[in-house]
């Protein structure tokens, strides 16, 4: 399996005159999906249990909530505050490539990795500089069975929904017990199940175990979006609904201000995605050939990330 990691200039031109030449409304969504984050986002502010946790910072949290996104609305991105779709790209790449090498990713510009790579915790453990051990991409594409036996699970779904669309095993698991002390960072977004309806629709729903509110969420929001339009290229779908279930939703006590900001905050409707219609194999897609059209947000909103 080769996956093309370039971090280097984009090399293929994109016509976009025709969506330029359009009425920048004309291809943005409904502002009403962000707000399904936005209500869960307030919720966990004003009605989260204040707790502990593991990386000393503390958080209030609540316990199962659920969003869901069409994407026939437009793509589901945040838009009171500037989420930088480039890396939300390039991490979902080096995801499908399999790698645990953070470099790789850094290559393409990404470096939301690196505390974890340097993390004291972790740099014991690592078998090279840059390695963050058996982390999402190498569980999906990478799943070690019994007998050491790998399993591309995500290249094997693909070719399932092809063949039998009606399948209800179509699922993807990061959640290896086996492998937890193997990783940099034990997966967050741990399990994703595929669906396709009668009409020919691809839906996805994942289960996120640990939900960094404020930082990570909106992140995995436009990530599992991305996912589902690529892969129901792929297939051949169409790309229906984003339903996310949130587990231990959290915002942690040094973000609070930061939410509050956020939440004054009025959405703009969303973007739409463009994917570079040659592509046909999950492996071949670039940087170049995903692309976010009329995509208007707030200001970004600094944060540190807890570790």
């Amino acid at each position: 399996m080769s996956v093309k990691l370039s971090g280097e200039p984009l090399s293929v031109k994109i016509d976009t005159s025709f969506f330029e030449k359009q009425s920048p409304r004309r291809w943005r969504g409904k502002e009403e999906q962000v707000k399904e984050y936005l209500d869960v986002l307030k919720d966990v502010l004003e009605n989260g249990d204040p707790r502990p946790d593991r990386t000393g910072v503390g958080n209030r949290a609540v316990f199962v909530r659920s969003m869901r996104f069409d994407m026939s609305d437009g793509f589901p991105i945040v838009t009171t505050k500037k989420i930088p779709f480039n890396l939300v790209k390039a991490e979902l790449l080096w995801f499908i490539s399999g790698s645990s090498d953070n470099k790789e990713l850094q290559k393409l510009g990404c470096h939301i990795w690196d505390a974890n790579a340097n993390a004291d915790y972790w740099k014991p453990k690592a078998k090279f500089d840059g390695d963050l051990g058996r982390v999402y991409g190498v569980q999906w594409r990478k799943w070690r069975s019994y007998g050491g036996i790998e399993i591309d699970q995500l290249g094997g779904i693909i070719a399932r929904i092809k063949k039998d669309p009606f399948d209800r095993r179509l699922i993807v698991s990061a959640w290896n017990p086996g492998e937890l002390n193997e990783m940099a960072l034990p997966p967050c977004h741990m399990i994703y199940q595929f669906d396709v309806s009668s009409k020919g629709e691809l839906s996805l729903h994942m289960i996120q175990r640990s939900c960094d509110m404020f930082l990570g969420v909106p992140f995995n929001i436009s990530s599992y979006a991305l996912l589902l339009a690529m892969v129901a290229q792929v297939t051949g779908t169409k790309p229906g609904e984003v339903i996310i279930t949130l587990n231990n939703a959290h915002i942690y006590n040094n973000h609070v201000e930061q939410v509050k900001t956020q939440l004054a905050r009025e959405p703009i409707p969303l973007p739409y995605l463009w994917l570079n219609p040659d592509i046909k194999s999950i492996d071949d897609f670039r940087m170049e050939d995903i692309r976010l059209m009329t995509y208007n947000s707030h200001p970004g909103i600094k944060a540190e990330m807890a570790v």
